[in-house]
């Protein structure tokens, strides 16, 4: 029987669902590959990920520190200086995240070409996605 079906670790309450939800987000496997190479402040962080606002960066920061995947670390300085780093925990997801990567490296092109043959179909909703991955494909 597979874990994923009835009963399995994707019921409501399981710990494996509230995980994937969580990395499920937009931002926060750009966010956790961002920190994956050392402590990063947060308006480098803004330029390094880029398209994400300083504000859903500062919340999707918040959500990660509250599930104890990121440390934020305020110095007493002139002017004050604050970096985020991944704790020993948040670390343990870079390999995933690294392993998602390649699959999306060698798999992006067929998904985009996928998209296109739905847009084509006529689903509207679809064309708008199309258009604004057109650049992304290979």
């Amino acid at each position: 029987m597979s874990d994923y079906g009835p009963g399995g670790v994707f019921l409501a309450d399981c710990p494996a669902r509230l995980a994937v939800e969580l990395i499920a987000d937009k931002w926060t496997v750009v966010v956790l590959a961002g920190l994956s190479e050392g402590p990063v402040r947060h308006g480098e962080l803004v330029e390094m990920i880029g398209g994400i606002s300083r504000k859903v960066l500062t919340q999707t920061l918040r959500r990660l520190e509250a599930h104890g995947l990121v440390r934020r670390q305020a110095y007493a300085e002139a002017p004050p200086r604050v970096e985020y780093e991944l704790t020993p925990l948040g670390a343990t997801l870079i390999e995933p995240i690294h392993t998602l990567t390649e699959w999306a490296r060698a798999n992006g092109g067929a998904v985009l070409d996928a998209l296109d043959s739905a847009a084509q179909n006529g689903d509207d909703k679809l064309q708008r996605r199309v258009v604004e991955h057109a650049g992304t494909k290979e």
